[in-house]
């Protein structure tokens, strides 16, 4: 699979997922859907580990230890 933002891939995602629920797909389609599903929580999964490591770089202290302090979306500092 060519390499393709997160965000486009999450979109690609919920398309499959309602191809998938809708039930009105041949077993062959249903297959091919959930293989395409399966890819595409890859590349979701990929993309989401090479964002925690560019986090964890730039919360490396100056003496070159990493602090292993959780991301939180509510802290404002």
């Amino acid at each position: 699979m060519k390499e393709i933002k997160f965000e486009d891939a999450i979109i690609k995602l919920e398309g499959e997922v309602k191809k998938l629920e809708s039930g009105n797909m041949t077993l062959d389609e249903s297959i091919a859907a959930f293989e395409e599903a399966v890819k595409l929580i890859g590349v979701c999964n990929k993309q989401l580990e090479n964002a925690e490591r560019r986090v964890r770089l730039l919360t490396e202290t100056e003496d070159g230890s990493i602090t292993d302090v959780p991301f939180d979306f509510n802290d404002e500092t």
